[in-house]
């Protein structure tokens, strides 16, 4: 076995082999895999296997896409069977907002060109007459659907990857991962120990045991998962082809031909953990004890859908482990805190993601980043705070609601609250509704007397769409006070806090004590990969905002830039809690809590000071994301409560009061303002989000070279801003933009109802060609088509007479 490898896989299962192949398809030969087993032990041999491209998140839907046109290639190029069949797939609707879901799906396909339309009811009867269509409103047919043999799938992997020089070791457990003072690492066995500058950890149900041994905790969970085989079916015996699969997920259950038979399998309400503590080391191909009694409530709805369920008899009974993270997402990228470790554990639909994970793992580690935006698989979105009964919550939520649709802006309550500030009793007893961000409870918006004491969600507007107009208006009319504690913030001091700033961010760091700047962070391709406001404190201090999901997914980019000798740069995102107070009444309400002067030629716009209110020391800085009049004042955590008491108290008789972040998201889209996450990308250049007027060439800064590369192309798609036609519903991001004649030309990132000016509003990305304000487009708002046209300049203070006013 060698001594040296480019990079080190742990586990033979689908992902390890996957990635194996495609680390090597990139270039990297000198590779290897270590099974403790034999390959495909742990979940893969088990699974299910089918194989479907559309999801609710476009990049994973291009993901999986990319995994299903695989198989046929990697047959064609190793000679091995994947055992693929692609009778396709019927998906059904029972309900509205499942028909909303399929046909939104539906308008991402046109998008991407994927094979994915409505079939009618007599064209779905022939391709699968054992279904009994009955109340169904909405039949999706996906003609690549399928499923493949999962031995095949992982073998053709291995043997592709040995094909370009890989190497795989089976019966060949790690007993150690240990970091040099070099950052390399030494993966130790007892065949030997390989020295790598990269560890993946692809070990499936074992990724929690491979994770402690380089001091990592992930957050995963196994759970049982059984689903069954029928025996022969006559119907299906006299066929002369196979079966579509069916996805019936408002019956919560999935079924497909298998053999002459059906395999059916369910996602049950009484879910059954297992190995809480750790997986036994010695598992691999075992299987639990069959409890069909416990998926019985979902057999009998597969029964009343395919009566044929149920005239046969039970062939076999498959009741295996799956390994879960809190969203069911894959945790997926280096670890921020440790150079050199890969991780991609928690896979759930491994055989429709298994390719485009091993694709953008082996660019992530041979580029330097991925070519799709895949925060939503970021191991970076959990910190500690998801802790093992946060995790227990989430999983046994996520597995009982498994094809329960996630609509947008739904908030799950399991396992909340994690991370409270002090104020959390004070806003629930003012009837806020919360969110979860990066583990933070924070306000969505303020029930008032008479309005609804919950949420409802759906595809189109909900109960609270009204609450949060009246909180909108109220601060476009006076004012309004928003907690902004979930934002990330940093401190940098030092002699040399200016210099490491000035390398790290795009833009140039302020000069003078009290002026602020915005700036990007640029990532490994020349796209956005975060935007900072900084503000200079003092000759040796500046404090730092940016997005507070992405707190530990930026610290990859501040480790990336040496600190200088004496220079230090630490979170302050726990013990500062901050507020922002905006509106044209927001000077008034601030004036009676402090002495500092505040008009504007004492307090500009984009500057800050050290300022009493209420007797509370706290940082105020003069820029407001509403797009309005504003301060941010940031306090310590322990005088949250005072401050926000006082703000309340002095904005009564003005008529101002709480707003929560959905307010904010409608104020800062009339006012046309990105968001990281959303609209800033690393998959979209500054020129093409409107940030590249930030960017100083005349100095050195993280990746440079990489925007370089592409600072002079033409823009290829160009963020805009949209008035949509739309009355019942608003787009919140993701829905696909057409012409007029249906020629895909580019999708929302995100949209609200801009209460103060009356519009359906939506930003998001259009071809160049199509960018032109005036430009009529349409918008697959529910997915269908919602005339719309692009907007020139935001329709809220276009000329920013009121930001800096």
């Amino acid at each position: 076995m060698k001594t040296h490898a480019q990079a080190v896989v742990i586990g033979g299962g689908v992902i390890g082999c996957s990635i194996l192949y495609h680390l090597a398809k990139l270039g990297w030969s000198d590779v290897i895999l270590l099974e403790r087993d034999e390959l495909t032990s742990g979940s893969t041999w088990h699974a299910a296997a089918n194989i479907h491209g559309l999801h609710d998140s476009t990049n994973i839907s291009r993901l999986q896409h990319y995994t299903m046109n695989l198989y046929k290639e990697l047959e064609a190029e190793t000679g091995q069977s994947c055992g693929v069949f692609q009778p396709g797939s019927l998906y059904l609707a029972q309900t509205e907002a499942r028909e909303h879901q399929l046909r939104l799906q539906e308008a991402k396909a046109r998008r991407y060109g994927m094979n994915f339309h409505e079939v009618s009811r007599d064209e779905a009867e022939r391709l699968h007459p054992l279904v009994d269509y009955d109340g169904i409103r909405c039949i999706m047919y996906e003609p690549d659907g399928g499923n493949v043999d999962p031995s095949g799938v992982t073998n053709a992997y291995a043997v592709g990857a040995r094909q370009r020089g890989a190497e795989i070791h089976r019966f060949t457990p790690v007993t150690g991962t240990e970091q040099q003072p070099d950052g390399t690492w030494i993966v130790r066995t007892a065949k030997g120990d390989i020295r790598t500058p990269w560890v993946v950890n692809a070990a499936g149900l074992w990724g929690r045991e491979v994770a402690r041994m380089a001091g990592l905790e992930l957050p995963l969970l196994p759970t049982e998962h059984q689903y069954f085989v029928t025996e022969t079916i006559p119907q299906i015996a006299a066929m002369d082809r196979r079966l579509p699969s069916v996805a019936d997920r408002d019956g919560e259950y999935y079924l497909r031909q298998e053999g002459k038979g059906l395999l059916v399998g369910a996602y049950e309400k009484d879910v059954r953990f297992w190995a809480e503590d750790g997986t036994p080391q010695g598992f691999g191909h075992e299987l639990f004890a069959d409890d069909l009694e416990r998926i019985e409530e979902n057999m009998m709805r597969a029964i009343d859908r395919v009566p044929a369920v149920g005239e046969a008899g039970i062939k076999r009974v498959i009741n295996g482990p799956m390994i879960w993270s809190p969203d069911s997402n894959v945790l997926f990228g280096p670890a921020p805190e440790l150079t050199g470790y890969f991780c991609c554990n928690g896979i759930i639909p491994g055989f429709s993601q298994n390719g485009g994970m091993g694709k953008l793992a082996a660019e992530w580690m041979v580029e330097g980043e991925p070519s799709l935006d895949m925060f939503a698989w970021d191991m970076a979105r959990f910190g500690t705070w998801a802790g093992k009964d946060f995790t227990k919550a989430r999983v046994g939520d996520q597995y009982a609601h498994r094809f329960k649709i996630h609509f947008p802006n739904e908030e799950r309550a399991a396992g909340r609250p994690v991370r409270t500030r002090p104020g959390y009793a004070m806003q629930k007893d003012m009837g806020a509704q919360f969110g979860l961000n990066y583990g933070w409870e924070h306000p969505l918006w303020f029930a008032a007397e008479g309005e609804p004491d919950h949420e409802t969600y759906g595809f189109d507007r909900q109960n609270w769409w009204e609450p949060v107009g009246r909180e909108a208006r109220m601060l476009r009319d006076r004012a309004g006070i928003i907690d902004i504690s979930n934002f990330a913030k940093y401190v940098a001091g030092g002699a040399g806090a200016e210099g490491w700033l000035n390398a790290v961010f795009a833009n140039r760091m302020p000069r003078l004590v009290g002026r602020s700047c915005l700036t990007p962070l640029i990532g490994k391709r020349g796209g956005v990969a975060g935007d900072f406001t900084v503000t200079k404190l003092a000759e040796e201090e500046f404090w730092i905002i940016g997005s507070g999901m992405a707190e530990r997914f930026h610290q990859r980019f501040f480790k990336a830039v040496p600190l200088p000798e004496g220079t230090t740069f630490e979170s302050r995102t726990e013990g500062v809690c901050g507020f922002n107070v905006a509106g044209p009444q927001s000077r008034a309400l601030l004036q009676r809590l402090t002495n500092a002067p505040l008009a504007n030629l004492d307090f500009p716009f984009m500057r800050s000071a050290r300022i009493a209110v209420a007797g509370i020391d706290v940082l105020a800085i003069r820029v407001s994301f509403t797009g309005d009049l504003g301060w941010e004042l940031h306090c310590a955590e322990a005088d949250q409560v005072a401050l926000y008491s006082a703000l309340l108290e002095a904005g009564k008789d003005l008529g101002a009061g709480p707003v929560g972040s959905r307010a904010l998201m409608s104020l800062r889209i009339e006012k046309g303002y990105g968001s990281w996450g959303r609209e800033y990308s690393p998959e979209y250049w500054p020129q093409e989000s409107g940030l590249a007027r930030l960017i100083k060439m005349d100095k050195e800064f993280l990746n440079k070279a990489a925007f370089e590369a592409v600072a002079d192309n033409p823009p290829r798609e160009i963020m805009v801003l949209m008035e949509v036609d739309a009355e019942t519903a608003d787009a919140s991001g993701g829905e696909p933009v057409f012409l007029p004649d249906g020629t895909p030309v580019g999708q929302v990132s995100s949209g609200a109802y801009g209460y103060h000016v009356g519009k359906s509003l939506a930003l998001g990305y259009v071809k160049a060609a199509h960018a032109a304000p005036g430009t009529e487009l349409h918008v697959a708002v529910l997915g269908q088509p919602h005339g719309a046209r692009i907007l020139d300049g935001a329709p809220f203070d276009p000329d920013g007479t009121r930001l800096r006013g």
